[in-house]
């Protein structure tokens, strides 16, 4: 069985930027990572996708992405950033590790992966909460001449069949591929909710400058205005989108809410027939492998206080409004990454306290019973 003071679950930014502060900090430990590669849940997703956030917002302490600050990186450029990040720092890094279980025992998380044992004194999951693709459950009353995909495992249009494709979600993936695909395929974009369109820029800087300058993203979920944003459907950035559906080139529909033979149904009533499917419905947390007493409540949500789970040695780097809105965005996860450094340095010193103590005491006794 290989030990270890600190295991991180999930080699991507999260778990990349705790294991440079913990690195920094002089606390041991080893990430694991299912992936053959740093970088892969990057460069395995739809060939056209491009970041939001310029590159300046894009990186993490204390390395800086190459190019333009204020330039877009695409999925490649992304995927091999956190693979430099990872060889410059030196992080301590074991891929092709799927972890299979993790459980509490005597004071130790003892976790199940494909390459062995492994026992660490404190867990960080860093997996971020988008595992498991999440496609509504009438997808199957679609007729098997209706090819359906979810965008985690669309590359690009060639993989959707000629005629008409429903796109249902419109995020920012699923209007990043809407677009793309509009001029290939004859277009319904469902979209839940209207779409709340946003610039890249504003007086000339890019939205995110001045999310810094007021400090938006910083805002926690207690706050008035986090709360607010946490309840609200995520921005889509940029107007190309927009001018599509304006010019014609594909057209919006209510959300989608049951599935017939060929055809997909709207809440308003009306339906329409189709030759491809793609669920740009997001992803759903799973956490089944984290057999750990105390961590869940009994719907299986993760327990904690911003990163920080009630139970002893175990945190959590990465999920949506861990601490504020920004703690899912690539150029503010490293924040949350140094709070929980900061938690895990204060309970190894404690330890190391505690531990000293007990030699003390130890050497006391023995002294008098001399």
């Amino acid at each position: 069985m290989r030990e270890i003071d600190t295991l991180i679950i999930g080699g991507g930014q999260a778990g990349l930027s705790t294991g440079y502060y913990l690195q920094q900090s002089g606390i041991p430990c080893l990430i694991v990572d299912a992936n053959e590669r740093v970088g892969d849940s990057w460069r395995n997703r739809y060939d056209s996708l491009k970041l939001f956030t310029p590159r300046k917002y894009s990186a993490m302490p204390p390395i800086e992405m190459n190019g333009n600050p204020w330039g877009y990186p695409d999925k490649e450029e992304m995927a091999d950033y956190l693979e430099l990040y990872s060889k410059a720092l030196e992080l301590p890094m074991l891929m092709n590790t799927h972890v299979q279980s993790v459980v509490h025992r005597q004071g130790q998380f003892i976790a199940e992966t494909s390459q062995g044992l492994i026992a660490a004194n404190r867990l960080v999951v860093a997996s971020g909460p988008f595992q498991r693709p999440y496609i509504p459950d009438f997808a199957h009353k679609l007729s098997s001449r209706v090819k359906q995909l979810h965008t985690s495992e669309y590359l690009n249009p060639g993989d959707m069949p000629a005629g008409r494709l429903v796109i249902v979600g419109g995020g920012n993936s699923g209007g990043q591929i809407a677009y793309e695909c509009a001029s290939t395929h004859k277009v319904v974009l469902s979209a839940s909710k209207a779409i709340n369109y946003l610039p890249y820029k504003v007086l000339g800087r890019s939205l995110f400058w001045w999310y810094e300058r007021i400090g938006l993203l910083r805002k926690g979920p207690e706050t008035r205005l986090g709360s607010k944003l946490k309840n609200k459907q995520d921005p889509l950035y940029g107007y190309e989108l927009k001018k599509a559906i304006a010019d014609g080139k594909l057209s919006l529909a209510p959300r989608a809410v049951d599935a017939e033979e060929n055809a997909i149904l709207f809440e308003d009533g009306s339906r329409m027939d189709t030759e491809g499917v793609l669920w740009a419905t997001g992803f759903r947390p799973d956490y089944n492998w984290l057999q750990v007493a105390g961590a869940k409540n009994s719907s299986g949500e993760l327990l904690h206080e911003k990163g920080v789970s009630p139970v002893v040695g175990l945190y959590y780097v990465g999920l949506p409004w861990q601490t504020c809105r920004g703690s899912a965005l690539i150029g503010w996860v490293a924040q949350d990454a140094s709070r929980i450094r900061d938690a895990i340095v204060g309970q190894f010193k404690n330890e190391a306290s505690v531990g000293a103590g007990s030699n003390k005491s130890r050497s006391a006794d023995v002294s008098a019973g001399a």
